[in-house]
């Protein structure tokens, strides 16, 4: 049978080829008896592909059953599937027949397989080798002939990694792997799988017909889907019922997808992640070279005002480098925002003789340099340590780990 005679006797939409390949991959392995393992995103459609493989198998009048491995209690599970004898545990009054008999020449479909408690996994192993299997409570051997078609939304090989699923069963239930295409995969589908499902919700609920503009249509199709058929199907039947504007915008669409997904998908800005931590070491280097800058500037200054004898020119040629050097400092003529006005001083006698001033030995100590420019930083930004932070070149929490240290 053609890809798309497939499509059109399951209901299958879409012409993507990842999809294609999937349908023409199930579509050989079905006249076989061997074991399938089904692998896809949640949603995705994994359910469909095995009624294709047993509909096209000489077991299609055989009897079918799709079993939720992970929707069964891992106390219940060997019970359900392989079934029991009467007083077998507590509860059990009777006789049980489990799965693998009452299905005995057809297909049983193990979703979710990963799921499955690893003691159950062994007994699954003995079956799909052998086709033998025993009731819980009996010691009398049974035969079965079943084809096991398995499914999962996870990564097994992992699972077998990580020790949580046997790595025998992994490769006999893998002996043909099958993977269903993700939706944001198949975006040539997505508008076609939202007419398709919009049209049959509007003749269910009698409802005028659905429309979307050409934005709602992009962001259908550039959305990523988490949840792929399954959401997509939920959300047309929601608009179906509850939109009374029966023209979609993409406003509209935005208010049917949740908040947490939307905001997971959005590309994230690198420069709002964390910085790294950075050392002492590049603290202290970082307050010496300031603090040679600042000295060397204040001693560019002080020569241009004693050569001059004013402080007129030397203010107007070194304004910004006063401002920044004062802007923390309250001294008169700090105006309250940041700028620094110096006033020309008035030369009463110009014979008065300079004397040269005193140098006062500055203390060398980086620790006392480093608590005075935390403090600053904190003062400058009202103590917000975030904004500090950013102003010293460091991450808040090495900030809050310095103020612990220096007991600021």
């Amino acid at each position: 049978m053609e890809v798309q005679e497939i499509k059109q006797r399951f209901g299958i939409i879409g012409n993507s080829p990842l999809l294609n390949r999937a349908i023409t991959i199930a579509n050989q392995v079905a006249p076989t008896d061997i074991s399938v393992l089904i692998t896809g995103e949640s949603g995705s459609g994994k359910e469909v592909f095995s009624h294709i493989i047993h509909q096209m198998s000489p077991r299609k009048h055989g009897p079918f059953i799709a079993v939720n491995c992970g929707a069964i209690p891992e106390g219940t599970i060997d019970s359900e599937l392989f079934g029991h004898e009467k007083g077998a545990y507590t509860g059990a009054v009777g006789e049980r027949k489990g799965y693998f008999e009452t299905v005995n020449g057809g297909t049983i479909f193990l979703d979710e397989i990963a799921e499955m408690p690893l003691g159950t996994q062994a007994r699954l192993l003995r079956v799909l080798e052998s086709g033998q299997y025993i009731k819980v409570g009996s010691s009398k051997v049974e035969k079965t002939n079943v084809r096991v078609i398995a499914a999962t939304n996870v990564d097994v090989y992992e699972a077998v990694r990580n020790g949580k699923f046997r790595e025998d069963l992994y490769y006999r239930l893998n002996t043909v792997p099958l993977r269903i295409p993700p939706l944001r995969d198949r975006k040539e589908d997505i508008y076609l799988l939202f007419r398709k499902f919009t049209s049959d919700f509007t003749d269910k609920y009698r409802t005028p017909p659905i429309q979307l503009d050409d934005e709602a249509q992009q962001l259908l199709i550039n959305y990523s889907w988490p949840g792929n058929v399954r959401q997509l199907k939920n959300m047309a039947e929601q608009l179906a019922v509850l939109e009374r504007d029966r023209l979609i915008t993409a406003q509209i669409i935005l208010n049917y997808i949740p908040q947490e997904a939307s905001r997971s998908n959005l590309p994230m800005r690198l420069e709002n992640q964390p910085k790294e931590d950075i050392s002492e070491r590049d603290i202290l280097y970082k307050v010496l070279f300031d603090m040679k800058r600042d000295m060397v500037e204040l001693k560019k200054l002080v020569a241009d005002i004693i050569e001059h004898g004013g402080v007129s020119t030397s203010y107007a040629n070194n304004s910004q480098t006063i401002n920044q050097l004062y802007r923390d400092i309250e001294l008169p003529g700090n105006n309250g925002d940041g700028q620094f006005t110096i006033q020309q001083p008035v030369i009463s006698n110009a014979n008065v003789p300079f004397h040269e001033a005193e140098e006062v030995e500055e203390s060398l100590s980086l620790v006392e340099k480093e608590s005075d420019l935390i403090r600053k930083a904190l003062k400058k930004h009202k103590g917000k340590r975030k904004l500090a932070a950013n102003e010293l070149g460091i991450s808040e929490r090495t900030l809050y780990r310095k103020i612990k240290e220096l007991n600021l």
